[in-house]
């Protein structure tokens, strides 16, 4: 039996995530919790950006339609 996509960012809680939004903004931090819609709980986030570049946000909740692919990092 294969594992849901799911699966993967459940197994990925407390380990460093990358996630690309519609937006064009990619956020990295440490996955504290998800849901089944894929908001995601991230601690440490940064979110980067073309006009400001990285900006530290600390804990933040990321919608999960607004998603494009949330990836583990391989440290």
């Amino acid at each position: 039996m294969s594992d849901r996509p799911i699966d993967a960012l459940d197994r990925a809680k407390g380990k460093k995530i990358y996630i690309k939004l519609k937006n064009g903004e990619e956020v990295t931090g440490i996955l504290k919790a998800l849901d089944l819609h894929l908001n995601l709980w991230v601690d440490e986030a940064e979110i980067s950006n073309k006009t400001e570049g990285k900006v530290k946000m600390g804990t933040i909740l990321v919608r999960g339609d607004t998603i494009v692919y949330a990836s583990p990092v391989q440290v």
